[in-house]
């Protein structure tokens, strides 16, 4: 009897050493495992997307092949219109159209401003010069005198308005992008406006 006690005790005491002792290496691991951690856990994946992606802005894709059109055309006649008013403003003889061409080239560039602003929201690269076309006509214009010089500029300027007329309701009603219709359409009456000033001018210069 006193045998089989002192064998309990004795198989007691080795699984309370072995329960110790896997204990202490769960422990270890533990230890081991928030020892090897990093401070600061890394960015996920989705982190990383979010970030690269972050704020881009809207991109010129969701205009479509009238806009762009449009914006170009719009573009490179806003240029020449300033240029030619500018030179119109310098060379003519004549009062009524020096004053044209001041109103022209102002308002114009005021114009090409604000697509240049619209441009720069949708990330979409304007023109950044007239075309050939247009450089032509400048050159002939700048190279005439006098009374040949104002009936050209006027000319040109009535049939340059009269086109962009057209263009700009055009826009303003079947564009797809909203902020360039309204661009279109707040444009409107400051062309009319300079096609009605030039029919007058016209008359006076005859």
């Amino acid at each position: 009897m006193k045998n089989s006690i002192l064998t309990l005790l004795a198989l007691s005491a080795m699984m309370a050493c072995n329960k110790k002792e896997n204990t202490t290496v769960a422990d270890s691991t533990a230890d081991s495992t928030a020892m090897n951690a990093p401070a600061d856990s890394p960015m996920t994946l989705n982190d990383s997307a979010t970030v690269s992606g972050a704020d881009t802005g809207s991109t010129s894709t969701a205009l479509n092949d009238q806009d762009k059109k449009f914006v170009d055309a719009a573009a490179r006649g806003g240029m020449m219109e300033v240029m030619m008013g500018e030179l119109a403003a310098t060379n003519s003889t004549d009062a009524s159209v020096k004053s044209l061409g001041q109103k022209i080239a102002k308002d114009h560039k005021i114009a090409n401003d604000e697509l240049k602003k619209w441009a720069a929201t949708v990330n979409y690269s304007l023109p950044s010069s007239m075309d050939e076309a247009q450089h032509k006509m400048h050159a002939d214009l700048k190279a005439k005198k006098g009374a040949d010089f104002d009936k050209a500029y006027v000319d040109m300027m009535l049939n340059d308005h009269k086109k962009d007329i057209a263009a700009f309701k055009k826009q303003s009603t079947d564009g797809s992008d909203a902020n360039l219709k309204a661009f279109a359409a707040k444009t409107l009456p400051t062309l009319e406006n300079h096609l009605m000033e030039t029919e007058k001018v016209k008359t006076a210069i005859k």
